[in-house]
């Protein structure tokens, strides 16, 4: 049975797919080996992105002292300075993000297409299964650090101010070479969201159903629900959560299974907080609120604030209540 644990507690119809996912041990076969490659090589830069974004100080002393003393030249300088290095960094994790998409496109791809169910691919093919979730686990991991960081969009908006004031006087700024115009709107676009990684990966997900017309849309759908089941199941079942090695994984768990709540809610019509939702929303929000509230607030917040069609009407109101 290799990497696959059968989970005997529940039926399908109960609790969903009857399986659940080695996020510790999974390893690629030789049909995963290309694509599992392609991932790999953006997968393996994600931990230097979250070290640069946790070490991010911002300019904000340097800007202040700009802006109240205009004819100080020195000031000027010393803030432009500051606030260059920066934009340079938030560039790399822009970028970083167009990579990210593309390699979930490519997980998507393979996960969903014929003549295996979801369901199949996601049993059979636990390493890109895997890496599917180490894709949203980062992308939490980043909005939740990013949101704490607002001088982000301060540092972002003085740059910007800056370069506009600087070109009206046809100044040459040699950062326009690296962050041009067209690239600073796009980063400015990014940054202005709350959970910008996120929307990064709904949007491509979307796109994803949008571009693959011959595709049906259940295919993404049943892989996201699938997933979500899985780790639903695997959190609430101490027999095998008890079966990792690092309480690490467990967190993991509950970031990707929040991760493909999100996804499933932007890319089916009616959402997945309706009844007719394959996806057992009060299970997994139970789940959630049984762990402790310092591992588990920015979760709920994504759900609350991140969804599209919580707040719709055909979502139930015991749903809503539970995430007040």
């Amino acid at each position: 049975m290799g990497n696959l644990l059968k989970v005997l507690t529940c039926t399908e119809l109960e609790q969903g797919p009857n399986f659940f996912l080695d996020f510790e041990n999974a390893q690629p076969t030789e049909g995963e080996r290309k694509v599992w490659n392609q991932v790999n090589s953006v997968l393996q830069d994600s931990e230097s992105i979250l070290t640069g974004l946790q070490g991010y100080k911002g300019a904000g002393l340097e800007i202040r002292d700009a802006i109240q003393n205009p004819n100080d030249m020195s000031l000027q300088e010393r803030a432009w300075n500051s606030v260059c290095p920066l934009v340079i960094k938030l560039k790399t994790f822009y970028s970083f993000s167009i990579r990210l998409e593309e390699a979930l496109k490519s997980l998507l791809k393979s996960l969903t297409c014929p003549p295996l169910t979801p369901t199949q691919h996601l049993e059979r093919e636990q390493a890109l299964a895997k890496q599917f979730a180490e894709i949203l686990h980062f992308t939490l991991r980043f909005d939740e650090l990013k949101m704490r960081i607002p001088a982000i969009q301060n540092d972002f908006s003085y740059y910007r101010r800056t370069i506009s004031r600087n070109r009206i006087n046809n100044m040459n700024l040699d950062i326009e070479n690296e962050v041009n115009n067209e690239m600073a709107n796009r980063m400015s676009l990014f940054y202005a969201e709350a959970t910008p990684m996120l929307k990064t990966l709904s949007t491509a997900t979307t796109n994803f159903v949008s571009e693959n017309k011959t595709l049906p849309l259940e295919n993404t759908t049943d892989c996201l629900s699938t997933m979500a089941s899985v780790c639903k199941v695997m959190l609430e079942t101490p027999e095998y959560s008890s079966r990792f090695s690092s309480k690490d994984t467990l967190l993991f768990c509950m970031r990707v299974m929040v991760g493909v709540i999100i996804l499933y809610d932007h890319v089916h019509p009616n959402g997945a907080f309706t009844k007719s939702s394959k996806i057992d929303m009060k299970g997994c929000i139970k789940v959630l609120k049984d762990q402790p509230v310092d591992n588990v607030e920015g979760l709920l917040n994504a759900l609350k604030f991140t969804t599209k069609h919580l707040n719709d009407e055909s979502t139930p109101k015991n749903i809503q209540s539970m995430l007040q």
